[in-house]
């Protein structure tokens, strides 16, 4: 009786299973916010995406700063998209998992070919019932498979997340270099013309003409490859960000700030990683899965297909019948033991596989850790020593220069290595906070202890060797003529 119970409900239960489309996503959008403070939204295609639509065009049309472009790429990267109906996917199979075989109706009617006979009809309705005991193990099995599948959509969006954030600070960084080679052409094209006028008079010799002819050329080179590479990264922004058409022409004026004063603690980031990055709990999710999936198999190894059904017959000339049937399969040969010997083997595949994972997240993280506290000690290093160095460098010679003890191009070499030195600060910074980033994707979502707002990088120096200052007629190698 009790079993009939259990039967009933259970065909109740399958009976009612259906597909809810938002399901998962806000189990992923909770997870994501949780780790970044940042929503996503799965476009459907309903009058809501339109609104979605114009907070995007809203986020665009200021100032496009790094939190926004997480944002919208959270809402409309193509990408991200297409992974989101992962989760429609996983939920069908859920929903599969929990459905019993229909029954089989069946018959067959013979006609008599001669006259003194009658029709002869038979029909049969039949149930696979092993179904009804092994649906709870089943909707176990793809449940955990769904939220498997869930937690690897959250880290899809938090890996694009990061993405952003780096390519953010490349845009930014690269904005700020070709600035920095714009005013380099300028005081290089300044120079040489300088030169070109010296020459004429006599003051200097062909060859440091043609030497300066050669650097601002070389500068103007650098000009349009640093051009170049800023137009290659803002493209990787957009491909990000899904953009196209006019939604291209975001501005982006905010500079790359310097790194914080104080660096937040860094310790104990391994276990973090391991606690809370959702590659590796779906990793845990699926071996959990392949366990229940693995007893599912053995628990029914002895049992084939059982089938209940009803069956009625009338024989010719005879009375009709009616009566249950039972079809049940011997394992005689097939005891599912190469599907249990495939679901053993993948059960181990999957905790060796969660092994490398954690032990390469592990590892991850101490690199990645190392990196952001070197690159830190560089920026430092940068902003405390060499830039002030190489401005006394450029103060004193300026100072050499005005006593008429300095040629100008003594003082133009001085201003070149301060251009340099920026320029590996700048690079510093960006990688900093590309590391940065790049570690807070290892952990699984936002360092321990997020700093204070940063200080933005100091303004560029002026290249020009002679602004604010007198130029000296008269002055050899480098007095005008």
């Amino acid at each position: 009786m009790r079993a009939l119970f259990l039967a009933g409900a259970a065909l109740l239960a399958s009976g009612c299973a259906t597909i809810q489309k938002e399901r998962g996503h806000a189990e992923v959008a909770a997870l994501v916010e949780e780790r970044i403070g940042r929503k996503t939204r799965w476009n459907q295609g309903t009058p809501e995406d339109a609104e979605v639509a114009r907070h995007l065009d809203t986020l665009l049309a200021k100032d496009l700063s790094s939190d926004d472009a997480v944002e919208i790429a959270l809402l409309n990267n193509p990408a991200l998209q297409a992974t989101y109906e992962d989760l429609g996917v996983s939920q069908a199979d859920m929903v599969q998992a929990g459905l019993l075989t229909n029954p089989t109706l069946s018959g067959s009617i013979g006609f008599p070919l001669s006259n003194d006979g009658v029709s002869e009809t038979e029909f049969s309705l039949v149930q696979e019932f092993v179904d009804l005991f092994t649906l709870p193990l089943r909707k176990r099995v793809a449940k955990e498979q769904f939220i498997a599948d869930t937690l690897r959509v959250a880290h899809e969006a938090l890996a694009t997340a990061a993405e952003v954030k780096k390519t953010y600070s490349q845009v930014q960084a690269r904005q700020q270099l070709v600035e920095l080679r714009r005013m380099v052409l300028e005081a290089a094209d300044s120079a040489a013309q300088l030169a070109t006028l010296q020459f004429g008079a006599g003051n200097i010799t062909e060859l440091e003409l043609a030497n300066e002819r050669a650097a601002a050329e070389e500068a103007r080179l650098e000009l349009a490859q640093e051009e170049l590479a800023l137009v290659e990264d803002r493209e990787h922004l957009n491909r990000l960000l899904g953009l196209w058409g006019p939604r291209t022409q975001w501005t982006l004026t905010e500079k790359l700030p310097a790194p914080p004063g104080e660096e937040a603690p860094l310790e104990h980031l391994e276990s973090l990683a391991i606690r809370q990055r959702l590659d590796i709990d779906a990793a845990r999710k699926q071996v959990e899965l392949l366990w229940n999936a693995l007893e599912l198999s053995r628990s029914t190894r002895f049992i084939g297909r059982f089938e209940v059904g009803v069956h009625t017959h009338r024989d010719a000339n005879g009375p009709r019948l009616f009566g249950p049937t039972l079809s049940l399969d011997l394992p005689i040969f097939d005891q599912r033991q190469a599907l249990i010997a495939k679901l053993e083997a993948q059960h181990r595949q999957g905790e060796r596989r969660l092994t490398e994972l954690s032990v390469n997240a592990r590892s991850e993280v101490r690199a990645a850790r190392a990196r952001l506290l070197t690159l830190r000690g560089v920026t430092e290093r940068y902003h405390r020593v060499v830039l002030p160095l190489r401005e006394k460098v450029v103060e004193q010679t300026q100072l050499q220069y005005n006593a008429m003890q300095l040629g100008l191009y003594v003082l133009l070499e001085a201003k070149r290595a301060q251009v340099t030195a920026w320029r590996a600060y700048i690079e510093a910074v960006r990688d900093y906070w590309m590391a940065r980033a790049e570690l807070e994707q290892l952990v699984g979502g936002r360092l321990p202890s997020t700093p204070g707002e940063a200080p933005p990088v100091p303004a560029l120096p002026s290249p020009s060797p002679t602004q604010g200052h007198e130029s000296h007629p008269g002055h050899g190698h480098g007095a005008t003529p």
